[in-house]
């Protein structure tokens, strides 16, 4: 309240405290807000009026503040991104407030922000949206349209929605679809979702088993209620990799019914030759058929085509 007691000893300059309330009285009184207040509380004494002065001052002040609103980082009122109310009760007039539409939408986007969780992923990609998106080329807009479908999906029934298996070359914007889609899960039902790119998050679990935090670390893979495995097929294949981390996940995730969702350069058959083969036990196609089968049943295969945009300068 400082500010505002400083800005009517400055409208003071010298006059009166009589004189100084009987001034802002006047001007206050003109306000239309001021007025339909007065209206709805027929009851109040002018003693309450004057003794209240300073906070409806405030109110008036910060109101007009708003109207000419200067962005929420330049905000002017005594809580920055907070609009005054007034309430009266028993011969008292109190300020509440409440945030305005920026503040709100800037607390929408901070909560939004902690939906989307990932591990290695580039900081572009988290900020991706459906609307920023290029969708003049073909070929996007069907990984688009997909994607917007799998929205779709999850939020009318979460428990029944399969997942994507995005497959292209390098650079086609696979990944910055897969953050378009986490982005809109947050923003349209608040939909935690993690994108990991695969390779990097495989070896920091070969590394959680020096400091006893495997466990914790695929519990909270498995758990995710949208899990976005990126890059999938880059990782350097063992039969650990491949049985005790990734079957493992999957196994659950298709156990509990969380859509897990995949982007690769390579297709679903290469991809089963990839998880076939390690240099330690060479070639063990069953065991690959097993990841596999969970993978084809449970995506729809969206191939992705298209120059790499990456050195186009996209």
């Amino acid at each position: 309240m400082e500010s505002i007691k400083a800005a009517i000893r400055e409208l003071a300059k010298g006059m009166p405290i009589d004189s100084v309330n009987q001034k802002l009285a006047e001007s206050l009184m003109k306000d239309p807000r001021i007025q339909s207040f007065l209206k709805k509380h027929p009851d109040m004494n002018e003693d309450t009026f004057y003794k209240s002065i300073p906070k409806l001052y405030q109110y008036v002040t910060e109101h007009n503040n708003c109207e000419q609103c200067p962005g929420l980082n330049n905000c002017p009122n005594m809580l920055k991104g907070y609009q005054p109310d007034l309430i009266y009760d028993k011969q008292s007039i109190a300020l509440t407030f409440k945030p305005c539409s920026l503040k709100r939408a800037e607390e929408q986007r901070k909560k939004q922000s902690g939906l989307v969780r990932s591990f290695y992923v580039p900081k572009d990609i988290l900020q991706a949206t459906f609307q920023s998106i290029d969708k003049s080329d073909p070929e996007r807009y069907r990984a688009l349209k997909a994607a917007g479908d799998f929205v779709k999906a999850y939020i009318d029934h979460p428990e029944s929605a399969n997942g994507l298996y995005f497959y292209g070359k390098f650079g086609v914007g696979k990944t910055y679809i897969m953050g378009a889609l986490m982005n809109a899960l947050a923003e349209r039902k608040q939909v935690p979702s993690l994108m990991v790119y695969t390779p990097d998050f495989i070896r920091e679990l070969k590394g959680a088993i020096q400091d006893h935090t495997l466990d914790e670390k695929l519990d909270y893979i498995k758990t995710a209620p949208v899990l976005i495995l990126d890059d999938i097929g880059a990782e350097t294949m063992t039969p650990w990799t491949r049985d005790e981390l990734l079957g493992s996940i999957l196994q659950y995730r298709m156990m509990e019914k969380l859509p897990t969702l995949y982007t690769s350069n390579y297709d679903y058959d290469e991809l089963e030759e990839h998880l076939s083969y390690s240099q330690k036990s060479g070639t063990e196609s069953l065991k690959a058929k097993r990841i596999m089968e969970r993978i084809r049943h449970y995506t729809k295969l969206v191939t992705i085509e298209g120059t790499n945009r990456r050195t186009a300068g996209d």
